[in-house]
Parts: structure tokens; C-alpha cells; sequence
């Protein structure tokens, strides 16, 4: 339909033409309320920008130097993402009179990925593991 009908409908019922594909031939109009149309379109855009996933990385105290560094780029990736990231590290058997392992361990993962993240809360032992949030300091 022409222009100059398309806005004399939009008029006549006290709303806004809108353009809403203008790559598409021919263009794609609406007839709507532009200011209820905008608030949706921002409301649409905050929901997405929200979607920050929570990730858990989970470690022992007996892990090997390859596995820690595998596991601490899958931290690093998840963090540049713009994902959380929960540390968690598990202690098998007696290994949990060696809580003192565990900490150091969560200090040292807090001192390589200082860069990227900070550490969101102190580190909390929940029955037979130690866990830390990581959160990312730049948003992506």
C-alpha cells in the first residue's frame, strides 16, 4: 500500500506508522503506539543483556598441573563470556583434613584469573566442598 495511506489509517486511528524492516523489498511498516512499541523493544533488549549464566568448574585437591590448566582455560573462557562461574573443590574421603589444600588452591585460581574476574563473597565450605564465586570485572 502507498505511504501516504498507510499514514492516513495511522492517523485516523491516533497511532504511528513504524518502520519495522527496512533491508526487505518492498518495506515492512506497522501501525502501533510507537511509545508502548519502543518500551518493548528495550524491555527485549534488557532480557537479553540479563542472560548471565552461572558455571561450575569443579576441582580436586590431588589434580594434576595439565588438568588444573585445562580447567583453569574453561574458567578463563566462561569468564570472558560473561558468565559466573562457581569454583567448587571436592574432597574424596579423608582428604577433607587437608581443607587447607583446598583454600590455597582457591587462592591461586583467584590470583590467575585476577585479571578477568574478581571474587564475589569469601569462600564457603558446604559439607565436603570449598566453593567460590568468580564473577567477570569487564562486561563482554
Amino acid at each position: 500500500m502507498p505511504i501516504e495511506e498507510a499514514l492516513a489509517i495511522a492517523r485516523e486511528k491516533g497511532l504511528d506508522l513504524v518502520e519495522v524492516a527496512s533491508q526487505a523489498t518492498p518495506v515492512v511498516c506497522k501501525i502501533v503506539d510507537y511509545g508502548k512499541y519502543h518500551y518493548q523493544l528495550e524491555k527485549r533488549e534488557r532480557k537479553q543483556k540479563r542472560r548471565t549464566k552461572l558455571k561450575e568448574v569443579k576441582f580436586t585437591i590431588k589434580i594434576g598441573e595439565h588438568d588444573f590448566q585445562t580447567k583453569m582455560g574453561r574458567v578463563r573462557h566462561f569468564l570472558s563470556r560473561g558468565d559466573m562461574v562457581r569454583v567448587s573443590i571436592f574432597f574424596r574421603g579423608r582428604e577433607i583434613v587437608h581443607a587447607a589444600r583446598g583454600r590455597e588452591m582457591l587462592k591461586r585460581i583467584e590470583e590467575e584469573v585476577s585479571d578477568i574476574a574478581r571474587v564475589d563473597g569469601q569462600p564457603m565450605a558446604r559439607g565436603r566442598t570449598l566453593q567460590m564465586m568468580l564473577v567477570p570485572t569487564q562486561p563482554s
